[in-house]
């Protein structure tokens, strides 16, 4: 009984540990067998064990006593050791064994939750450090609306590994090096001969600058000469071209930092520069163990099973992002000791990262096998589409700014709240921070709740929706729930250490059930890296609620304690995955 102290807050793993002594009891020859457990979606029980079938087809014909995979079913049941977490086990069909679990030990898991804090129930990985790199704007250009996919689903993927104690480093890989650094240093020049006349607001919005000085560098052979030359005066460190380097990376940043402020992400910047001076060593290192060869004058690594070999040295003897990804993802393993390394890019980089990493397997530094670390993994994502079904852009055919995007939500939001009356009941802040939270949150979560991979369709109706599957439902579903226990005037701190919790009804029961599936669901969405698995489980989460509070008065019945202390489960479940999903909770509305 003690190792169920452990990690009680993940009832599969739970549960394998118990089967795992049934299974070596039932078949003591064979080793290499791991418990399979599931929950269940049938109505025979809450979970499965589904090892029958696979363990009856590796011990047939070895002179075994059972007859087929159904007795192999029974004698796992009947091998399995007392527990109190186990009401009843049944076996169906060929083996399945379905698993009832004890009420009482599903109420006393959720009280201990309520007691010790969420985090008890924080996934435990084998993994101690990871890299996630996400985001990772362009210098000079505006954050557009494709950038918001990577920067939210990025920033889940962070805070879910952060919430399972794994060491976290977030890297924004921007695009502050290369050769459009030449015409952008030209033309500032010359717009500005005195170098301190160039400041933000002289220079305007970056886009356009950035656009005038491509139209200057296409239209005119000297200035794209002065401009070729710029890109070999800051490579080799001149200070008048570095600094003018500098001045335009900090006005970005700037920019960049609206967007983060408004999302509330964290990021650390090592762009493409930092990593610059370690791509010879890199190169040299690969060389040495004959991976780099020649082809057409290029230095190329060969990929087993793709066509085009990937490119590390151009045949001008310039650096590509193959470059500058090999030395980053060298520097991570080695410098800086992640064993998880995550890159969040659109789908159409797909390619490019598996070779990256195919020749990262092959000079020794990731594992073979992807089931094991150190491993690095691509994060990739499908296109945000307008109503038309392309891509969303302005009117003006051009990319919609992520900042103007943000803020329609958030002055919307803020509109739907002044006409519920709300700006006479609550003071400017209050009004502020809710038409934020919901704003913003509407925007991550109606792009987190789809299949990352897939292409989605933009819609501000729909997004700021508060019916159905959308932030704004389950914010102010969170914020009814805060307001029944409030209205009981209960001290609910009081009541987590004095009252206890029971699942007798039904929809309690069901209710508690979900409650307990968490930790399992934050486990899997971390294993697939899809956040929208947290979205299904929330979304979820709120109808079970539902169906408890329609069909369980709580407030003034003879289970009012239990049920209050239900309701706090409930919202504070709620509230985790919303910060696993980047969204401000609120608490009334």
């Amino acid at each position: 009984m003690a190792n169920e102290e452990e990690n009680t807050g993940n009832v599969k793993r739970e549960l394998e540990k118990v089967f795992d002594l049934a299974l070596k009891a039932t078949v003591r020859n064979e080793t290499d067998v791991r418990p399979l457990i599931a929950a269940c979606t049938a109505k025979f029980g809450d979970y499965q064990c589904n090892n029958a079938m696979g363990l009856w087809s590796k011990i047939k014909g070895k002179g075994t006593e059972f007859k087929g995979p159904q007795p192999v079913g029974q004698a796992i049941m009947k091998n399995l050791p007392p527990s109190e977490m186990i009401e009843s086990c049944s076996v169906a069909g060929p083996g399945f064994v379905n698993v009832v679990l004890s009420k009482n030990w599903m109420a006393k898991n959720i009280q201990k939750m309520l007691v010790d804090g969420i985090e008890t129930w924080a996934p435990k990985l084998r993994v101690k450090k990871a890299v996630v790199d996400f985001s990772s704007p362009n210098i000079a250009k505006e954050m557009h609306v494709g950038h918001l996919r990577s920067t939210i689903i990025g920033d889940s993927l962070a805070r879910m590994l952060e919430f399972s104690n794994v060491e976290v480093l977030r890297r924004n890989h921007v695009g502050d090096w290369g050769t459009q650094f030449g015409m952008l240093i030209e033309y500032l020049f010359e717009k500005f001969p005195n170098s301190e006349d160039a400041n933000e607001t002289a220079i305007g919005e970056l886009q356009e600058f950035y656009r005038r000085s491509k139209n200057r560098f296409d239209s005119d052979p000297a200035f794209k000469e002065r401009a070729q030359q710029a890109v070999v005066r800051l490579q080799s460190g001149e200070p008048k071209y570095h600094e003018a380097w500098a001045q335009i990376c900090e006005i970005s940043r700037k920019e960049f930092d609206k967007v983060y402020k408004r999302l509330r992400v964290d990021l650390e910047e090592k762009g493409e520069s930092f990593y610059n001076p370690y791509i010879p060593g890199v190169i040299d290192e690969l060389s040495k163990q004959g991976l780099v060869e020649e082809s057409q004058g290029a230095r190329v690594i060969f990929i087993e099973g793709v066509n085009i070999p990937l490119i590390i040295v151009k045949s001008d003897g310039g650096f590509n992002y193959a470059s500058t990804d090999l030395a980053a993802l060298w520097y991570r393993l080695n410098e800086e000791k992640a064993e998880w390394i995550i890159y969040v890019t659109d789908v159409g980089q797909q390619l490019h990262f598996d070779m990256v990493f195919s020749a990262a397997k092959r000079a020794g530094w990731l594992s073979a096998d992807d089931s094991t670390y150190p491993k690095a993994s691509h994060v990739g994502f499908g296109l945000v589409l307008g109503e038309d079904g392309k891509r969303l852009r302005t009117r003006f055919s051009e990319v919609v700014r992520l900042v103007d995007l943000l803020d329609e939500a958030k002055n919307r939001s803020k509109a739907v709240l002044i006409e519920r009356g709300k700006d006479k009941e609550w003071t400017e802040e209050e009004l502020e921070q809710t038409a934020e939270a919901v704003g913003y949150g509407a925007a991550k979560y109606f792009d987190l709740k789809n299949n990352r991979l897939t292409n989605y369709t933009f819609s501000f109706d729909q997004m700021l929706n508060d019916k159905g599957n959308t932030a704004v439902y389950l914010l102010y579903a969170h914020a009814r729930i805060c307001s029944i226990i409030r209205k009981s005037g209960k001290d609910i701190e009081e009541l987590k250490k004095t009252g206890s919790l029971v699942l007798d009804h039904a929809d309690e029961r069901a209710l508690g059930l979900h409650l307990l599936h968490f930790s399992e669901v934050i486990e899997e969405a971390l294993t697939n890296l899809l956040p929208n698995v947290v979205c299904e489980y929330l979304y979820n989460l709120s109808e079970y609620f539902t169906r408890f509070y329609s069909n369980c008065q709580v407030v003034g019945s003879a289970e009012e304690t239990s049920r209050l202390l239900l309701c706090e489960a409930t919202a504070t479940v709620m509230r985790k995955c919303f910060h696993l999903l980047g969204i401000v909770p609120v608490y009334k509305i």
